[in-house]
């Protein structure tokens, strides 16, 4: 795995390298994913899980196209648990998606930040919502989700950073991450597996 060689450059986050994760995976149906992830925020991984299977059975259990989510009755979707503001959010992207035009090859040959001023515009749908796109989704090797509190507190721990300010958090955990360009997105997961399992802590 070329990324990890490149990442145990840097010292200290290569204290928490374990072994080499999984490649990053493509896949497909972007506006869905959107949609799910937006169901999902706030929410444990299990409840979120509960509620999504819910939504696919709305829809036979096939993964249904923007259309057919913008046309299902409001009250269909708060009756799988979702908020008014979660339904509004999920029908938004439907509209959004359909207005734009935006398809999996729209989306796939756009850079990261053009990706995010397009999405963002959607409303409920924030910066680190299309971070996750990209990596999980889109599957693009060098994304920094510098507000994500779970990469936070990882890298405040390995790297013993003041967490006062956070403006000047942020600004650090950019300049450390500089150096783990272009593969971001793997440290990322590496920081999230190690928060998750810290007795794999060498």
């Amino acid at each position: 795995m070329e990324y990890f060689g490149h990442l145990q450059k840097d010292k200290k986050l290569a204290k928490i390298l374990k072994e080499p994760l999984p490649a990053l995976q493509m896949r497909p149906n972007i506006p869905l994913r959107l949609m799910a992830s937006i169901m999902s925020q706030q929410l444990s991984t299990k409840v979120a899980k509960v509620i999504y299977k819910r939504f696919l059975e709305i829809y036979g259990g096939e993964e249904p196209e923007p259309q057919q989510v913008i046309d299902t009755p409001f009250e269909t979707l708060r009756a799988i648990g979702l908020s008014n503001a979660k339904t509004n959010y999920v029908q938004n992207v439907g509209r959004f998606c359909i207005e734009n035009g935006i398809t999996d090859e729209k989306l796939m040959s756009l850079p990261n930040e053009e990706i995010i001023a397009l999405l963002t515009q959607i409303k409920g749908v924030g910066k680190w919502t299309v971070e996750m796109l990209l990596m999980f989704t889109l599957g693009r090797e060098d994304v920094f989700a510098v507000d994500d509190l779970g990469i936070q507190q990882a890298m405040i721990k390995t790297y013993n950073l003041a967490v006062e300010d956070k403006k000047a958090l942020k600004e650090k955990m950019i300049k450390i991450s500089a150096k783990w360009k272009p593969y971001r997105t793997s440290a990322c997961l590496h920081l999230w597996n190690w928060k998750d399992n810290p007795e794999k802590e060498s």
